[in-house]
């Protein structure tokens, strides 16, 4: 029995004072008047959760996306610390291949692509760049 739902623990109250007060001869049809209002109380619980399943697979069906539980941090922050493991690598060509112009482009390049990766979590940013990709 849930013991967070105070009418099904009122109702056992009730069950419990009614024995008391009627004796062992009516238990049988106590208990079973007990667990019938449990089975309509799971009846109903069982109907939500199945409608609320519904609802969702109908979202889905129509090709709307779920909705974010999360604001994307754990992505936008394993995607910085990759970012910076490998900037160390292309630093290190870049400077010695290029000098200083090269490792500047190697910079602005990395810097590039997290920048575009951010956007991805600014609404207003992701609006602006549908609008300009339909122009």
């Amino acid at each position: 029995m849930d013991t967070h739902d105070p009418e099904l623990k009122k109702e056992l109250n009730a069950t419990l004072q009614a024995r008391r007060e009627l004796g062992e001869d009516y238990d049988s049809a106590l208990v079973d008047s007990f667990l019938d209002k449990v089975e309509q109380r799971l009846g109903a619980t069982d109907k939500r959760v199945r409608r609320e399943l519904a609802e969702q697979q109908l979202v889905v069906a129509r090709g709307a996306s779920r909705p974010r539980t999360e604001d994307g941090f754990g992505e936008r922050y394993g995607f910085g610390i990759v970012s910076l493991v490998l900037a160390v690598p292309l630093s290190a060509i870049a400077g010695s291949l290029g000098g200083l112009a090269g490792l500047l482009v190697a910079w602005l390049g990395i810097v590039g692509v997290n920048t575009v990766h951010s956007t991805r979590f600014w609404p207003w940013a992701r609006a602006h760049r549908r609008s300009t990709w339909e122009d």
